[in-house]
């Protein structure tokens, strides 16, 4: 079951397949990267774990995203959802975490597809509405219902934030803080 909040002791951040080829196609692409890059920065200075796929095909990741996961390297896949891909559930398993926080494209296709799977696999799943996207917004609307009516959460970048920090006055509150202050 989805926890209504998250827990950073027990999420880890997936970036899905935010590659330049397709970002070029998808409405408010420099929002959804800004809000996807600010959710990697955060993880990283919460030291929570990351994930990051890139659909074959489709070029590299934005640079923008490279440079905030410099130290990663992407998981290649060729299926849609993430869990077709023969690394990604023991790395997520790995990661000891029952929840997944997603970010990136298409949200129709790979992010629900892979919200989905994690849902039956019985992980927990939030999902970033401002920090994914599709070709049409129409089918980004009916992926994040879709995965709502599933079990999982739709929240925001900031909200997904703020529920990791838990409390102000923390140095990790601190060093948060710009990445909100620049939003």
């Amino acid at each position: 079951m989805t926890s209504l909040l998250l827990d950073r002791t027990n999420t880890v951040l997936v970036v899905v397949d935010l590659q330049g080829r397709l970002l070029t196609h998808i409405p408010d692409a420099d929002v959804v990267v800004d809000r996807a890059v600010r959710l990697v920065r955060a993880a990283r200075m919460l030291d929570l774990p990351i994930l990051w796929t890139e659909q074959e095909n489709l070029g590299p990741t934005d640079p923008r995203v490279t440079e905030a996961l410099a130290g990663w390297q992407p998981m290649r896949k060729i299926h849609f959802g993430c869990f077709g891909c023969p690394g990604f559930p023991p790395a997520v398993q790995a990661t000891g975490c029952g929840t997944l926080l997603l970010v990136g494209i298409e949200a129709h296709i790979c992010v629900a597809q892979t919200a989905l799977q994690a849902l039956r696999a019985g992980y927990g799943v939030h999902v970033a509405a401002d920090a994914v996207a599709s070709r049409n917004p129409f089918h980004r609307d009916l992926a994040l219902r879709r995965i709502e009516a599933a079990g999982g959460v739709i929240t925001c970048w900031e909200s997904a934030l703020y529920e990791l920090l838990e409390r102000a006055g923390t140095g990790e509150f601190r060093a948060c803080l710009p990445l909100v202050k620049g939003a």
